[in-house]
């Protein structure tokens, strides 16, 4: 059987290995595990696994972050998988540093290699999957091929790859907002291709906004919630404290956001963190190549967005409603995440998902049998740049009635690839329903969170709550 997995993140890498492993052949697409978000991630992995913790209270962090918002047999699925993921990494040969705490743990389980987990996870798994003779190919899928509701492979450069199971692993669509910590080639070309051709998605308008971003000379760059964790405070220019910096990001984001409404810069504080340049050394590395020294300076921050903690609609056993189609990690949504991502639950969710994935595949044992080849349409990318700044000005850290129906009618005039003008409206029209504030998503019309909104959201057409 030929399984295709698109995208070379930690969940692509992941499913790749397993799948290999059972004896499949697999190919693997994506631009190069550099220019994944997996690789850029700095933090760790969230694993219940120290004596003193438990799965019961990382379930409940999970769900507490979540505006209980969260599919509860979704997080017990994943959590409960927490000591498989480690037992596969450390199989492997991964040794952690250490583990920390983070924004919204009630205990110290983000395990975590100097701050550049994501990097150090992602090229261990590479060479795994090099070992077991997956074939990968650098390139980035032009299309899905899919006709009558069936996946059959995709497109590449036009070119039609015939595959009997096809996974999405292609990350999020955080690089369609104007100031992103992530890759600027994560807009989610692929996730407005699935939706356009009958996968549904979930929560689109839960966009999660990292508080600590740095834009600087070099590019926007992450100042990980690590840094926060290790003492580092929250100051605006007149040294003055505002928020507790270890709540969950969303209150965080708000309330730097609110501050620079207000006038104010704000600054990150990590004078008192005396050992900066060991314990950080990729953030320390590039705040120094612009001039600020983190023993000595304050560090300017900004809300960026992160992390989309919607995406292509799944169930369990990460199956979409196409079939021989699966998703995996951030391009798709199950509930894990609820409303508001945990810090550090989101490496796990692509250890897990990839893993879960493959014995998912084993047991589908899906078939591509011949067919005519499915339509190429060879959209052009277009003014993606306008996408940016209309959801970063319409959707962003705060929205409301007015400013989310102006984004529609702005929409419509923008001549840009329909499968991202599709995926901007899905999260537009869905903030626009979701009459409440929760998590991610806050509305200043509606600022408190409504029990009649505590349900998900369905985008496919039509929004839906």
């Amino acid at each position: 059987m030929r399984i295709g997995v698109i995208g070379d993140g930690i969940a692509g890498l992941t499913s790749a290995i397993v799948l290999a492993k059972r004896g499949f052949e697999v190919t693997l697409i994506g631009p190069g595990i550099k220019k994944s978000n997996s690789y850029l991630a700095q933090a760790g992995i969230a694993l219940p696994i120290l004596e003193g913790d438990s799965l019961k209270t990382h379930v409940s962090d999970t769900i507490r972050a979540g505006k209980y918002l969260n599919d509860e047999e979704v997080v017990w699925s994943v959590i409960s998988k927490a000591s498989e993921a480690y037992d596969f990494l450390t199989s492997l040969g991964l040794k952690f540093e250490t583990s920390e705490t983070e924004g919204g743990h009630s205990f110290h389980r983000v395990f975590t290699i100097k701050n550049e987990t994501g990097k150090h996870i992602t090229k261990l798994l590479y060479v795994h999957a090099r070992e077991l003779g997956v074939n990968f190919v650098r390139e980035k899928a032009d299309e899905l091929a899919i006709k009558r509701g069936k996946a059959y492979g995709v497109f590449l450069n036009g070119e039609f790859l015939t595959f009997d199971a096809t996974i999405i692993a292609s990350g999020g669509f955080s690089g369609l907002f104007k100031f992103t910590a992530g890759s600027p080639t994560n807009i989610g070309l692929l996730i407005g291709d699935a939706i356009m051709k009958g996968a549904p998605a979930r929560d689109l308008e839960f966009v999660q906004f990292h508080p600590t971003g740095y834009i600087g000379k070099r590019g926007v760059f992450l100042i990980s919630e690590a840094v926060r964790g290790a003492g580092a405070k929250l100051v605006t220019e007149d040294g003055e404290r505002f928020v507790n910096e270890l709540s969950t990001r969303d209150i965080v984001a708000r309330a730097i956001y609110r501050q620079m409404l207000a006038g104010k810069r704000v600054y990150l504080d990590a004078t008192s963190i005396g050992d900066f340049k060991k314990r950080f050394p990729q953030i320390y590395a590039f705040l120094m190549k612009d001039g600020i020294d983190p023993s000595r300076d304050l560090i300017p921050v900004s809300p960026i967005a992160h992390y989309t903690i919607g995406g292509i609609s799944v169930d369990l056993w990460y199956r979409t409603a196409v079939k021989n189609l699966y998703a995996v990690g951030e391009a798709m949504s199950n509930g894990f995440h609820g409303a508001n991502r945990l810090a550090s639950n989101s490496l796990l969710e692509c250890i897990v998902s990839g893993l879960e994935v493959a014995r998912t595949i084993a047991r589908d044992r899906p078939r591509c049998r011949e067919v005519k080849e499915p339509a190429y349409h060879g959209y052009e990318l277009g003014d993606a740049e306008a996408l940016r700044q209309l959801l970063w000005e319409k959707a962003g850290i705060v929205r409301s009635a007015k400013t989310l129906k102006e984004g529609l009618r702005e929409l419509e005039r923008i001549e840009a690839d329909p499968r991202l003008k599709l995926l901007a409206k899905g999260l537009l029209e869905c903030a626009l329903a979701r009459e409440e504030s929760r998590g991610s998503h806050y509305r200043e019309d509606f600022p408190v969170m409504r029990k009649a909104f505590e349900r998900p959201s369905f985008f496919g057409g039509r929004c839906g709550l």
